[in-house]
């Protein structure tokens, strides 16, 4: 009971009820947290300074706030309470341990859970740059991140080579793979697993998030007779890069320069042994000649698009570079988001998992606002800037902190 004299504070919630960081809470409601949480059986702890909805907010912030501590994070996350006066009693910052502690408990289950229920591609038919012919362009890419060098990241991650013949990497590194929408750069969907996991083993796993009405971009390092086929299941149309392992039959010159083609099934694989025929593709066959690439390199691009008519060869020669706006998207993260060559902070593998899935929640966050902003303008989001932005995200955790969402 307040003493005399003392205005009673306008409300009895917990903190869980009054916390709010700006852009965070925009992108993921509390009602929305409170779902993933009980879905995943993570319920909320029955603790004041941290229930289970504190600390989804508090691993994003962690993810915005790359570089702070753990206290300095959590100061930064609610530190509008204590001056406006809306909060019952006085409330301690947890120390790093409970922090630590609180995170384990909660696990990476419920950030994964968030990621699913929310993070969509973001265009629509007013986006500039994100559509060819009525297409959605997508790209698929990996990435590795650095994490802590401990016994049980080693054993759960892997890590590579020195690069000089002897020796390993100096950290362990978790491999991941993502789709992402090109005009929007919002990584929709992704797949992660020891640095020893192929790439092309993880992009089966994300191959679901592809949807009729995308047009799907990826390096010459994904094209296997087995991805094509599950690719084209979805749907979705492919424009894919050709290695020069690959033989691409002319079977019939089309009135572009372009030519039918087949993919066949390699004779160690479960799709020559199944007995699955050629799959009948376009190839394109070009040169960059802009004084940068080198004079005899070739590029050769395999689509499902297989009409000139509907999708001439030059335009999707030029179009292929749109495949380098995921490149950047994946830079924003470790470069700008993460920060240059830092290693992740957590110690064990489900709270390297959990940190992961917080810096994609983050990201994606960045970029629905940026997405927002370019349509009232009626710009491309090419022309927002990502570092504005992300400074502009920092500030409203810290000045928004204690109003509802």
């Amino acid at each position: 009971m307040p003493r005399a004299g003392q205005v009673k504070p306008p409300t009895d919630e917990r903190l869980s009820d009054r916390i709010a960081i700006g852009l965070l809470t925009r992108a993921f409601p509390p009602g929305v947290v409170d779902a993933v949480v009980a879905s995943t059986d993570r319920g909320e702890v029955r603790s004041r300074l941290l229930p289970a909805r504190v600390v989804v907010y508090y691993v994003l912030a962690m993810c915005l706030f790359s570089g702070q501590g753990y206290e300095e994070v959590m100061r930064l996350l609610v530190g509008g309470l204590e001056w406006l006066g809306r909060w019952r009693r006085v409330w301690a910052v947890p120390s790093t341990a409970a922090i630590a502690k609180a995170r384990a408990r909660l696990g990476a289950q419920p950030l994964r859970a968030l990621f699913a229920a929310v993070v969509r591609p973001l265009a629509t038919d007013a986006t500039r740059g994100a559509w060819y012919r009525g297409l959605r362009l997508v790209a698929i890419d990996g990435a590795t991140l650095d994490v802590p060098d401990t016994a049980e990241n080693e054993e759960r991650f892997g890590r590579a080579g020195s690069g000089r013949g002897e020796g390993r990497g100096a950290f362990p590194q978790v491999r991941l793979v993502g789709l992402g929408e090109c005009g929007t750069h919002a990584i929709f969907a992704v797949a992660m697993d020891s640095f020893a996991t192929a790439e092309k083993t993880l992009a089966a796993r994300v191959l679901r998030e592809l949807k009729p009405g995308m047009l799907m971009l990826a390096d010459r390092g994904f094209l296997g007779y087995e991805l094509w086929q599950a690719a084209t299941t979805t749907g979705a149309h492919l424009l894919w890069r050709a290695s020069d392992v690959f033989t691409l039959p002319v079977l019939q010159v089309l009135a572009d320069g372009s030519y039918l083609s087949r993919l066949v099934a390699g004779k160690a694989t479960g799709a020559h042994r199944a007995g699955l025929g050629p799959i009948t593709v376009r190839v394109i066959e070009y040169i960059i000649d802009d004084g940068r690439a080198p004079a005899d390199e070739r590029y050769r691009l395999v689509t499902t698009l297989l009409d000139p008519d509907q999708a001439p060869a030059a335009e999707l020669a030029e179009l292929y570079a749109q495949r380098w706006e995921f490149e950047t998207a994946l830079d924003e993260i470790k470069t700008h988001q993460r920060g240059a060559k830092v290693v992740l902070r957590s110690k064990y593998p489900d709270g390297v998992e959990q940190e992961v899935w917080g810096f994609l929640l983050v990201h994606w966050a960045i970029r629905d606002l940026m997405h927002t902003a370019a349509l009232d303008a009626d710009i491309d989001p090419d022309r927002v800037s990502f570092i504005r932005t992300l400074r502009l995200a920092r500030r409203t955790v810290t000045e928004q902190a204690a109003f509802s969402p």
